[in-house]
Order: C-alpha cells, then sequence, then structure tokens
C-alpha cells in the first residue's frame, strides 16, 4: 500500500503468523481434496470461503469456487436464486479485497462473475465500491483496471470517465493512475473522432497546459512528468505515414544529356534500376515510417506511354512482415516512342486504407507527381541513360533487383513540401515546450534537464525530416549538453544517460 511504512516484526507477531500459516495449509489441503473429487457442497464451499479470507491471492481456491459456481448455478431456475448466488460471490471478493486491495485473483473473478450476465449490474454498488478503495489508495492500478473494465461493460462514455479523471487529479496531481487513465480514454476518444475531440492538436494543446500546471507546481514529482512524456511521444512524429521522397521528384525532367551531366558527378552506391534503351522506366518511393500495401490501386500511374496492366511495388530493403520505407516498380514501356517527343508520367497517391504502417495507421496524405521523359536524338542512341548506382542518402541497406543496369541520382532527394505542413504545429507546439520548462526555476532538477533532452531530440526529428541540418545539428548538440548534465547530477542513472548520449552522437555524426 503507499505511504504505508513497514514496521519491524515483534514476537507476539512472530507466533500468530506461525498459527496463522498452520491454519493455512490445514484450509489449503481440504480445498485441494474437494477440488479434485469435484465436491461442491456448501461446506466445502464454505471452506475455500476461509481460505481467501485469509489469503486471497489462493487462485486454486478462486478456480475451485468458478468450477462451483457453474456446477450449482445449473440447477437453479428461480432469477431471484440466481441473482442472491451471483451475489454471494460478489460479497467473497468484496472479502477478499478488504484483506488486500490488489489481489489480482479477486479483482479477476470479479470481472468473470459480471461476465456470466447471470443477472443485471448494480452500477451504483460496484462503481461505489470503487469509489471507498480508490479514497484508501488513489493509485490503486487493479481499483482503475476494473473502471476501465465496467465503463465498458456498462457503455459508460469515454467523456464522463475522462471528467472523473480530471477530478481525481484536481484532488491529487501525484496521481500516476489517473493521469495513465487519461491517456487512454484520450486516444480512443482521438481515434474514434468524437465530438469535441476532431482536432488532436487544440486538444494536445490543452493537455500540455493542464500537465505544465501540475509540474510547475511540484518539479519532483513523477506523475506529471510521465503524462508529458506521453504527450510528447503524440506531438514529435506524425499521425499518418507520409511520402517523403521520391525518384523521380515532382517537375523533374529526365534527358538524355541531363542524366549524362549526372552519370559524370555520382560517386554515391544505392539500388538498381533498368535503363531506359531497355524501355523500362523507374520509380521509387520512400516514405517517413516503414509502410506495406502499395499496388495498383493504392498507387495510380497515367501516361501518354502504354506500361501494360502488370505493374507490381517492391520493398527495396530487408523488412519484417512485408513493412519498408522505400519501394520500387520498373514500368515496361510497351508502346512505341519517339526520340524527339516529351513524355509525361503522374504519379497519384490517394487517400488509401490499403497502405498502412506498423502502427495500423494508414495513408492519408494524398500526393500528385508528375515528372517528364525526354531523348536527344543525337545522344539518345549512344548513351546508357542509367549506367551508375543510384545515390542514396538514406540509411536503408538495399537488395539488387536481378541484373539490371542501375542508374547514377542524387535527385532523389528529401521534398520538405510534402511534410511542412504536419510538421508546423509540432516543431512550433515543442518549441513552445522548450521556452516553457527553461524558465524552471529548479535549474538542477532532473526531470527537467531529461525533458528538455527529450523536446530537443524531437525537434531534431522534425528537422531531419524536413532537412534542416544545421538546424538539427544544433538540437543534437544541447541535447547531449543536457545528458552531461545529468551524469553528473544523476550518478545512479549514469549508464542510461551515457547511453542516451551515444545515440544522438551516432545520429550526429551519421
Amino acid at each position: 500500500m503507499h505511504g504505508r511504512p513497514r514496521r519491524p516484526a515483534k514476537p507476539e507477531d512472530e507466533a500468530a503468523s506461525s498459527a496463522k500459516a498452520a491454519k493455512l495449509r490445514d484450509l489449503q489441503a481440504q480445498v485441494l481434496q474437494n477440488h479434485h473429487s469435484r465436491t461442491y457442497t456448501k461446506e466445502a464451499i464454505g471452506l475455500s470461503f476461509k481460505l481467501l479470507e485469509i489469503n486471497p491471492e489462493a487462485y486454486t481456491a478462486w478456480n475451485y469456487r468458478k468450477l462451483a459456481f457453474q456446477h450449482n448455478i445449473k440447477e437453479l431456475y428461480d432469477p431471484e436464486a440466481i441473482r442472491s448466488a451471483a451475489d454471494d460471490e460478489l460479497r467473497v471478493v468484496e472479502v477478499a479485497l478488504r484483506q488486500n486491495p490488489k489481489s489480482y485473483g479477486a479483482w479477476y473473478h470479479r470481472k468473470w462473475l459480471l461476465n456470466q450476465k447471470l443477472a443485471p449490474v448494480d452500477s451504483k454498488r460496484e462503481f461505489g465500491l470503487l469509489d471507498k478503495l480508490l479514497k484508501v489508495d488513489a493509485r490503486n492500478f487493479h481499483g482503475w483496471n476494473y473502471r476501465r473494465f465496467l465503463a465498458r461493460f456498462m457503455g459508460v462514455p469515454d467523456e464522463e470517465e475522462l471528467k472523473y479523471t480530471m477530478d481525481k487529479i484536481s484532488d491529487n496531481f501525484s496521481n500516476y493512475s489517473a493521469w495513465h487513465n487519461r491517456s487512454i480514454l484520450l486516444s480512443n476518444l482521438l481515434i474514434q473522432q468524437s465530438k469535441g475531440f476532431e482536432s488532436k492538436q487544440k486538444i494536445f494543446s490543452e493537455e500540455f497546459e493542464l500537465v505544465t500546471q501540475a509540474l510547475f507546481t511540484d518539479p519532483s514529482d513523477q506523475s506529471g512528468w510521465f503524462y508529458h512524456l506521453w504527450l510528447l511521444a503524440q506531438t514529435s512524429t506524425p499521425d499518418n505515414p507520409q511520402l517523403i521522397a521520391s525518384w523521380p521528384f515532382n517537375g523533374a525532367k529526365l534527358s538524355s544529356s541531363l542524366v549524362k551531366e549526372k552519370v559524370e558527378k555520382s560517386t554515391l552506391s544505392s539500388i538498381w534500376c533498368h535503363s531506359l534503351k531497355e524501355r523500362i522506366v523507374p520509380i521509387v518511393l520512400y516514405f517517413n515510417e516503414p509502410v506495406k500495401g502499395l499496388n495498383q490501386s493504392s498507387v495510380k500511374l497515367k501516361s501518354d506511354l502504354d506500361f501494360g496492366k502488370d505493374i507490381r511495388w517492391r520493398a527495396l530493403s530487408v523488412t519484417d512482415s512485408g513493412y519498408s520505407n522505400c519501394w520500387a516498380t520498373h514500368l515496361q514501356i510497351a508502346n512505341e516512342w519517339s526520340s524527339s517527343q516529351q513524355y509525361s508520367v503522374d504519379v497519384s497517391i490517394p487517400c488509401s486504407d490499403d497502405i498502412v504502417s506498423r502502427s495500423g495507421s494508414t495513408y492519408n496524405c494524398p500526393v500528385h507527381l508528375t515528372f517528364a521523359i525526354e531523348l536527344i536524338s543525337d545522344e539518345a542512341q549512344d548513351i546508357d541513360l542509367f549506367d551508375k548506382p543510384v545515390s542514396w542518402n538514406r540509411s536503408e541497406s538495399f537488395q539488387p533487383h536481378e541484373n539490371h543496369e542501375s542508374m547514377p541520382f542524387d535527385l532523389l532527394k528529401i521534398t520538405s513540401a510534402l511534410v511542412e505542413e504536419d510538421s508546423n504545429w509540432h516543431f512550433e507546439r515543442l518549441s513552445e515546450e522548450i521556452d516553457l520548462f527553461r524558465e524552471l526555476p529548479d535549474d538542477n532538477s532532473k526531470f527537467v534537464k531529461l525533458t528538455l533532452a527529450r523536446l530537443l531530440l524531437a525537434c531534431a526529428a522534425i528537422k531531419s525530416r524536413g532537412r534542416s541540418l544545421i538546424e538539427r545539428k544544433r538540437y543534437c548538440e544541447e541535447a547531449m549538453g543536457y545528458f552531461s548534465d545529468l551524469i553528473r547530477l544523476d550518478p545512479s542513472h549514469k549508464r542510461y544517460y551515457e547511453d542516451e548520449r551515444s545515440l544522438v552522437l551516432m545520429d550526429k555524426v551519421a
């Protein structure tokens, strides 16, 4: 129990414990015998109650009572008799919870009883029990877990439960369980787009203001800091997968003279593609996180050139379960073309439930790319436009596709316009948090410094997506400084801070 100091045992306590242990062993033996012999008489069930009254963690006794309840309930036909039997079991659970409010077996048995749906649930009784227990220990996670179960079981709206968490947090900012439950409820409401929860930006801005009040009230309490860390995780990453790079990039014009110039400059290793003289056009798409589900319906192609119907997208990196950041297709040109004509290719990725990230988020950031292909007749006969590797500046490893010639493209680049709109609010919100925590009076608070380091790294990640590498470097360097301070201020967690600092350093030089 939180806040209850341990006391050294006295001689009389040891004697009482010995007597209790002897009684417990005797009861356990009798209950096990009844369990094995499937004896479900009133006397046998009474022995299991006596055992649970002493030791609520006797799982076998709870399982025995379940079997006995199911056996005896078959002989009851009167609804009142059934309800009475269910009430008796609920009272047994309440007795056990008075002995140990954190008994796993007792809470599970109560859930099991309600799920039998043998009688109407007395919501006043159930929520009343929780109110009593949470007054004794407001952070009892068993009680909070049961409350979530009961709210779902009774159809209590998440909005009402969210208000309850606010009441508990107002009573005590240090109620970690209330903060945790609030994060679960908000996640559900935002996913469901419930009324008043359509805007994630609005909700999280309000939540940042709420938790900031708690942190400034008591900077040494951990509960608010953990909730702030959860908010940071929700704010520092895009909600859905996004296309952040492509080759050819939007507006690109591919011609033999342009590619010849690039051939001479390119020295980086990369993925493999076909050559245009083999009548094949490669397209590469790079997403901000691993996705799967690219196909002819999720990525639409339109062109004056005939690419046939068998268009397949392939993951270019070694991935698990088919997810990858980078996908490519090689378009086989089926019709005749003129070396003096320019051909356009349109690539559209609409909102699609097919393209899914590892986290289960679907693609909802429509993108339209257009590029042109042009061959200059004098050069088209002699130049293999793709006789060098495609340059690639990301950290994924790639597999070659069969024995095809390759091409030199440092044209594959991150286009910040694709991520700028989504990142602006994230970056501004994080910047406000950084400015705010720099104003905290306690400069030596490990929580403040750790949070500042995490905020700075989140900003660095956003700048990395937008390719603002100079700003990203500045954020990383400041974060490393905070980790160095933490090593000095909190030596008990020195190894953790050193590991985090090393990760930043490796990312910085990568």
